[in-house]
């Protein structure tokens, strides 16, 4: 079992003693939620900027995180070796450089560049999911760490709910390109004006990022009983355990999933079929997408103390293709409302495969997380793979390939429901 040497928590947040320690994890979740979500208002963006076709504007996403299944086991190594504080310290000063890097790539104006200070914010990001979240189900009984980690993401998804609208306000907004009228008819003159406005918002997000890192370094984390620390010398079947196996597939194709709404929802609601707006006015509905993620997760940390996690999983599985078979069908504000609602169904999802995934693993939990980590990669290639079918049939046809992995996430729901952890500890 995983748990630290202490008496049982109160109800509500783990122990009063640990309550500091979950403060800063969840900032730094919700900074680490804005960073990523702000991708979805940088593809039209960057789109528009450099005349883009989807598949060209999605290897954003592709770059991004592919990092996770390049470096998610090498974070879990670095874990190993320095400990949890000071690789979330390391993750996010990584993020911070990153961002910074924001500012040669729009002076530039160049989209490599781009890619690549993407790709130094996603190595920062990886190791602060590979660390953060096995740490956090870590903090209390284990039957409460789906409950645990579902109310820290909840504040991962205020940030990708808050990030829409901070990046419509002080990019899109700024741009010539702000509106989809304008796309393909920029001079040379306002797409340099228009790749300089990112500069702003991402210096700031560098500095919070800093200061985080700094405060992390700083702060008494608590200790993890002896039994749960990673160690380098202790080994393991870490592929004998089935449901870490079909969680990394659940993790894979929820993300990808995800991000193939995401990523083109600010393209599909401002389509004359769909809402028929401005990309500017679109982002509006990106945020309330991710804040059905929030409301959902918030709800989530308080419904799974009074129903089994894998039953939730299973019914949001379900209502995700309902809605989007809606939203396919559909057309105006009924097919603009149905994907946004997807957001909703989303919600406990991530925190809660996860927390399913590494359940009965003990000492393996670190190089468990690790795999699930890698399997983020599943947002970098699902999203292409929707953008080469929305360059050859459209943004709506394109809709049906996430509706697939839902159905995936169904089986693995049911799974987890007839193999308790327990049970799963002893395979």
């Amino acid at each position: 079992m995983t748990h630290f040497h202490q008496a049982a928590p109160a109800p509500g947040i783990d122990a009063p003693r640990y309550r500091g320690a979950l403060v800063i994890l969840a900032t730094i979740f919700f900074m680490w939620g804005f960073v990523t979500v702000l991708n979805d208002v940088l593809v039209p963006h960057l789109k528009a900027v450099f005349e883009l076709s989807y598949t060209q504007s999605l290897l954003i996403q592709f770059v991004f995180f592919s990092t996770y299944f390049l470096l998610a086991l090498p974070g879990a190594r670095l874990i190993e070796w320095i400990g949890y504080r000071y690789a979330i310290a390391t993750g996010l000063t990584a993020t911070g450089i990153g961002a910074l890097l924001f500012l040669p790539a729009a002076t530039l104006v160049s989209y490599p560049f781009f890619l690549g200070a993407l790709f130094v914010i996603a190595c920062g990001i990886t190791l602060l999911q590979v660390a953060a979240n096995p740490y956090v189900t870590m903090i209390g009984p284990r039957e409460t760490a789906s409950s645990r980690l579902n109310l820290v993401q909840a504040f991962n998804s205020l940030g990708t709910a808050l990030a829409p609208a901070f990046g419509s306000l002080l990019i899109l907004a700024q741009s010539t390109s702000g509106t989809a009228l304008h796309e393909g008819m920029l001079t040379q003159a306002q797409r340099s004006a228009d790749a300089m406005v990112v500069r702003l918002p991402y210096v700031g997000i560098a500095l919070l990022f800093f200061a985080l890192a700094l405060i992390i370094a700083r702060w008494p984390l608590p200790q993890l009983a002896a039994e749960d620390r990673p160690d380098l010398r202790r080994g393991g079947a870490i592929w004998r355990h089935p449901r870490l196996l079909l969680g990394i597939g659940a993790i894979f194709l929820y993300v990808g999933a995800e991000n193939c709404v995401g990523s083109f929802l600010i393209n599909y609601v401002s389509q004359p079929s769909v809402g028929n707006m401005s990309h500017a006015d679109a982002a509006f509905y990106v945020s309330l997408f991710w804040g059905g993620a929030m409301l959902g997760r918030f709800a989530g940390a308080w419904i799974m103390r009074k129903l089994q996690p894998a039953a939730l999983l299973g019914a949001m599985a379900v209502a995700a293709c309902a809605l989007i078979a809606l939203s396919i069908g559909g057309r105006g504000y009924f097919a603009l409302w149905t994907i946004v609602l997807v957001g909703l169904t989303n919600s406990i999802m991530f925190p809660t495969i996860f927390s399913l995934a590494i359940g009965g693993l003990g000492h393996l939990t670190q190089r468990g997380s690790g795999l699930l980590i890698m399997a983020i990669i599943g947002g970098a290639l699902l999203p292409m793979s929707q953008a080469v079918l929305a360059d050859r049939f459209g943004l709506r046809i394109a809709l049906a390939l996430p509706t697939l992995c839902y159905l995936y996430i169904l089986y693995f729901a049911r799974y987890c429901h007839r193999h308790p952890i327990a049970e799963a500890a002893r395979s």
